[in-house]
């Protein structure tokens, strides 16, 4: 899984076997040690929202996921789903959970497990 986060918006991708697990178990995490402490972060279904939601309590990002968009992104073509959340200072916080493609150029990282990217089939 990994995050990425910019001023107030935060973008969750998941692989394949992440999003398999989060739809068979409800629950996804990681955590990234350092030295003085341990952040962590994860996709929660949640039965009582409409929208995807998010928390941020004790040193873990939280990203809550509707019950009913999991049969709606698992076995779908659907990449993911996006939500303003509106926050309690008035301000909002953009919400995005995504399948994580694999990258057209070149990286380092392991992608085995990442979802064919669509545009690849594009370019050939």
């Amino acid at each position: 899984m990994k995050i990425r986060i910019k001023e107030n918006t935060v973008r969750f991708r998941l692989t394949r076997s992440e999003v398999e697990q989060v739809c068979a178990t409800g629950n996804y995490e990681e955590y990234t040690a350092f030295d003085s402490d341990c952040f962590s972060y994860g996709v929660t279904v949640k039965e009582d929202i409409e929208y995807l939601t998010a928390d941020f309590t004790g040193k873990r990002i939280t990203l809550y996921l509707p019950k009913q968009f999991i049969e709606k992104w698992q076995n779908t073509d659907r990449v993911g789903f996006e939500h303003t959340m509106l926050l309690k200072n008035g301000k909002s916080l953009f919400l995005l959970l995504e399948k994580d493609f694999v990258c057209m150029d070149d990286t380092r990282e392991d992608q085995a497990d990442n979802y064919p990217n669509p545009l690849a089939e594009k370019l050939l």
